[in-house]
């Protein structure tokens, strides 16, 4: 069913138009990769393995190393490895509050960590963070693997195209690269392969290079009763694109994914635009380009002003002129005219000059926010200055990667979770599922540093009431403690700090021990009244009978 309503010619023209889709932006491309990065991006499918030099157009590296800088602060600021940067949450808040779900949530998310921790993830993730703020597109597969559980890959931009459905979300992504003989056999099989690839493995040319097309794309095909991977909700196909005869409708793998495998994260978007723009490779890349101008300019004018351009007499035409400390040119001339000397006398103003490159530079760190990444390190004036300035001037600083983050959660750390937790769903590998989660859907809950500044606004205002309040209880009015629900403060100030909930007891083992507690308070005072009771009744017994009391006037009525 397949092969009949799909052919190679379908997918060859789907490549090309989703090329020229792809081609206005390819020199911009270039050009950022020229400048910034030599090594990245991948514009011919020939560049592999080019070890030639292509660092000619850098000659300062300050966007080499702002751009280093900025993927390490993107990284440990969003998916730092080192700490969680997310949780898993129930809509319903009152589920939270019982402690089975609050155990089963935070057990999910060791294993998920556990999993990122010892796939390629952080890896694969450094390189796509690296290229959406040069290249303002980045792409990222995410595939099932036997040992790891997950695997990720990283393409490059310039070696992958991309599709939009109607929501303006990615869809499609098509690919293609060259692949030996060898690879292909491992990955694909031998008795997938073309008769010219198997050809070269049966003569043992193991390293033979072939172009193959890799299409990722959502399934007309799609039947969810169907075993078939082919029927899934996302089919995937490798094929070689230049077969022919026998070879033109043979396939080298035809699949499908229950969830869309790969992640394209942009930058930001323009209307109906496929592609990321204004990344900060793109805002500092006139900067860039002018700080390389004037950094040769600079060389120029010392080395001018070190070697300059001579005149001399006609007579040194075939003497050699000995231009090294203590070197020795002789000739005959004319103390006032035959001369060996400069031709100008340069005196450039190397001050100016060094202090508007400095202002270039300036702009180049923050187009790649490095005055944010290091605003500490880096803040002029008297240090230290005081603690709670340093804090707000970063936070401010940091709200400006605002609309990032929400298209980083949204269009790539989202979906890298939810395809996880069903790829550990397949593999079992998640505690049982309690009574009062099921069929409960779940969200993610991003804790990292970027994100908790998001909502630092949130801890400043529980910060600001609790300390009012306690200045109004120092102040004598009691009724304060009336009014401030404490063990509500604490929650809400736990989770906007995405503390770990085994911190603190849940409210459901909260009220079991607050019962307990009273039953036990119950139990002890109707004990003491027993005991009281007791002792009356001992004390009435021992009464003398034969004399008047109130015990005798009761007796005898």
């Amino acid at each position: 069913m397949f092969e009949k309503a799909h052919s190679k010619d379908y997918y060859n023209r789907r490549k090309s138009a989703l090329e020229l889709e792809r081609s206005s932006f390819m020199p911009h491309w270039r050009e950022l990769s020229e400048f910034v990065r030599p090594r990245r991006g991948r514009f011919f499918i020939s560049d592999r393995n080019r070890g030639i030099k292509k660092h000619q157009s850098i000659i300062n590296s300050k966007a080499t190393k702002a751009l280093q800088i900025a993927t390490a602060g993107m990284l440990a600021g969003t998916i730092s490895p080192s700490r969680p940067w997310f949780l898993l949450e129930t809509y319903d808040q009152d589920l939270m509050k019982i402690g089975e779900v609050q155990d089963w949530l935070y057990q999910s998310e060791l294993i998920l960590r556990t999993i990122l921790n010892e796939s390629n993830f952080y890896g694969m993730a450094s390189q796509s963070l690296n290229e959406v703020l040069l290249f303002g597109t980045s792409l990222m597969t995410h595939i099932d693997d036997f040992e790891d559980v997950a695997r990720f890959y990283n393409h490059t931009t310039g070696s992958y195209s991309i599709g939009l459905n109607d929501r303006f979300e990615v869809d499609t992504v098509f690919r293609e690269f060259d692949w030996t003989a060898g690879q292909m056999a491992k990955a694909f099989g031998i008795e997938n392969l073309s008769t010219t690839a198997r050809n070269a493995i049966d003569k043992g040319n193991y390293d033979a290079w072939f172009p193959v097309c890799h299409i990722i794309e959502p399934n007309e095909s799609f039947y969810p009763k169907s075993p078939k991977a082919s029927n899934k909700p996302f089919k995937s196909v490798y094929y070689e694109p230049s077969t022919q005869g026998a070879d033109k409708d043979k396939w080298l793998r035809v699949s499908g994914f229950d969830e869309f495998p790969a992640y394209a994260f942009r930058w930001d978007v323009t209307g109906e635009d496929i592609y990321g723009t204004d990344c900060p490779g793109m805002t500092a890349l006139g900067d860039i380009k002018g700080l390389q101008i004037e950094e040769k300019r600079k060389a120029q004018a010392i080395d001018l002003m070190v070697r300059p351009l001579l005149t001399g007499p006609a007579t040194l035409k075939n003497s050699p002129i000995q231009s090294l400390p203590g070197g020795l040119t002789l000739y005959d001339g004319d103390d006032q005219r035959q001369q060996l000397r400069p031709i100008y006398q340069i005196q450039p103003n190397l001050q100016e000059l060094r202090l508007d490159m400095e202002a270039v530079e300036r702009r180049i760190d923050e187009a790649f926010f490095v005055d944010m990444f290091m605003a500490i390190s880096s803040m002029e004036g008297i240090q230290p200055r005081n603690q709670m300035d340093l804090i707000h001037r970063n936070e401010e600083r940091l709200l400006q990667l605002g609309p990032v983050l929400e298209r980083l959660h949204g269009e790539f750390l989202d979906k890298v979770i939810d395809r996880l937790f069903n790829q550990a769903l397949k593999a079992d590998i998640l505690p049982p599922i309690p009574a009062a989660l099921a069929a409960q859907p779940l969200r993610i809950n991003y804790v990292s540093s970027l994100a908790m500044a998001q909502r630092a606004v949130a801890t400043q205002s529980i910060d600001r009431v609790a300390a009012f309040a306690a200045g109004l209880l120092s102040a004598g009015f009691e009724q304060v403690r009336e009014k401030v629900d404490a063990e509500n403060a604490l929650d809400e100030y736990s989770k906007a700090v995405g503390a770990p909930p085994s911190i603190l007891v849940a409210a459901d083992v909260l009220a079991e021990r607050r019962a307990e507690q009273a039953q036990q308070v119950q139990e002890q005072q109707a004990m003491e009244q027993m005991q009281q009771g007791a002792q009356i009744a001992q004390t009435a017994a021992g009464a003398k009978t034969d004399e008047r009391n109130l015990l005798t006037d009761v007796m005898n009525g």
